[in-house]
């Protein structure tokens, strides 16, 4: 897959993740090697210049002599792989080494080609550098994760081999990768950025994709199983609040719930006048998630094709200018966006679980067992799903608020956009289990209500588990229940059925 930098798509990030082969379009060369010639200049005079002949942060006035430029990136990258912590998945990782690779590939860092081919390098070759997945603030960009990625491609730090840590000299030799040496400013350019934030952010916003669609379609099925309305999804409701994720959000519901014999048994005669918020209000709360993760995805992408290191280099005059694109203050606020919404998808579901046991509500049996006081049916179930939402509750307090100052008050406001973004991963597995929670309830709900069926494609929906997870006649070991209807909504089963209905538009990728 050929990147030009600066062109990032989605669709491109997506298949990188997945572990694409990648390679930079040689159109960028030019600009590349403009750039470290300028570093080069920068390197052989007198002048001083950041990161190039002097210190780091507070020691930016210690100036650094012509023979030991190579040995200060050496010190650099060593002395700030200090990051702890369970390593990122390789998955995040891949998304490091690209995004880095087609942010200096731009042509404004100063590095050499041979920076960037070590990196692709190191993704085409499956390769997945040990980093520790905490240490970083999110400024001066991403420092502990990105100089462990950059200490493994050196061949002195440690690789992930099939979930063990190896020393990466003899990995990168059976790949046939030569350790990268670097030169003058090349080790801070490879360690400032927002890459390691980013890729997080990116990892859990693709992650995120099909569990959301998997809560519109569960949530429909919710609805049919309570013998819900549909009014609340008229389009005309939606239009005249002119919320686009809304509106988009109760397309979604009015086609999973087309052609529905349950909706049409109670249309006349329901005593019922309004549903609970819980299904009446569904586009209003998810519709605004939507929106809120839709303008994430505009940031992240933004930033994926972003050049974020210091002191960035202007070839066209021969400038080096220091400045702070490091700061991950928009990817900080884009992930507590993102956890908020994340949070609320699974509140508004563990509510919907709470509806559908409560009799008097959804009017459906006690806790919807057969012969309840003898089974407790979904009792115990739903108690999991209230666990879950409270925890993501936690999880879901913005971390761009809480700034430390570092590096004795030099970095004196920082973003803490890399705990904001892996904090996203298991708000993710939460929701999905909440989820997994309410389909198999949802199901059982649907059971009592036959012969009647639901719509053609939430029919589909009750099949496909019923394959893994028949329906509960008396109380049973229903844990291993939950992980398979949860692995319905994480591995993308939902997500195709709800793709497959007609004329709707995409949540935020065309994947």
């Amino acid at each position: 897959m050929k990147l030009t930098p600066g062109k990032l798509t989605l669709e491109h990030l997506a298949a990188i993740r997945s572990g694409a082969p990648i390679e930079i379009d040689p159109s960028a060369q030019e600009a590349i090697a403009a750039s470290a010639a300028v570093v080069e200049r920068a390197a052989a005079g007198h002048s001083p210049v950041y990161g190039v002949n002097t210190g780091f942060g507070k020691l930016a006035s210690t100036r650094i002599s012509e023979g030991d430029l190579a040995t200060l990136q050496l010190n650099l990258i060593r002395s700030h792989s200090v990051g702890v912590g369970e390593p990122l998945a390789p998955a995040v990782v891949r998304l490091m080494l690209a995004l880095k690779a087609a942010s200096l590939a731009r042509g404004y860092s100063g590095v050499r080609p041979a920076v960037i081919d070590a990196l692709v390098q190191a993704h085409n070759a499956g390769v997945v550098p040990y980093v520790p997945s905490q240490g970083s603030v999110g400024a001066s960009g991403d420092l502990a994760p990105l100089a462990h990625m950059t200490l493994a491609l050196m061949g002195e730090g440690e690789m992930l081999v099939d979930g063990r840590r190896q020393p990466a000299a003899p990995v990168l030799a059976a790949a046939g990768i030569e350790p990268l040496a670097l030169r003058a400013k090349e080790g801070l350019a490879l360690i400032n950025g927002t890459q390691t934030s980013t890729a997080l952010a990116l990892d859990a916003l693709l992650a995120f994709e099909p569990v959301l669609e998997a809560a519109l379609v569960i949530g429909a099925l919710t609805v049919d199983a309570a013998r819900g309305s549909d009014g609340p999804f008229d389009p005309r409701i939606h239009g005249l609040r002119g919320q686009p994720g809304q509106i988009d959000v109760a397309q979604y519901y009015r086609a999973l719930l087309a052609d529905s014999e349950i909706r049409a048994s109670h249309r006349e005669g329901d005593d019922r006048v309004q549903d609970p918020y819980c299904l009446r209000c569904q586009p209003q709360v998810v519709g605004a998630c939507l929106d809120q993760l839709r303008h994430a995805a505009l940031v992240l992408l933004r930033e994926a094709n972003a050049v974020t290191d210091n002191p960035l280099v202007f070839s066209a005059d021969g400038a080096l200018v220091s400045g702070g694109n490091f700061h991950a203050e928009p990817v900080a606020l884009a992930c507590d966006a993102m956890a908020v919404a994340i949070a609320e998808v699974g509140a508004i579901a563990e509510r919907r679980i709470a509806m559908l046991i409560d009799t008097g509500v959804s009017h459906l049996p006690p806790f919807l067992a057969h012969e309840p006081g003898l089974n407790s049916g979904f009792m115990i179930a739903h108690v999991t799903a209230a666990s879950l939402a409270s925890e993501n509750k936690s999880l879901a307090h913005p971390a761009s608020v809480d700034s430390l100052p570092t590096s004795a008050n030099q970095e004196d406001h920082v973003s803490m956009a890399t705990f904001a973004a892996r904090r996203l991963a298991p708000m993710i597995r939460n929701t999905a289990h909440i989820l997994g929670i309410e389909l198999l309830a949802a199901a059982q709900g649907i059971d009592f209500l036959r012969p009647l069926t639901s719509s053609p494609a939430l029919e589909e929906v009750h099949a496909l588990l019923r394959q893994r997870c028949p329906s509960v006649q008396r109380d049973r070991y229903l844990a291993p229940d939950v992980d398979r209807a949860t692995l319905l909504v994480t591995d993308g089963s939902l997500s195709r059925i709800f793709r497959r209905l007609p004329r709707l538009p995409m949540l935020w990728i065309a994947a």
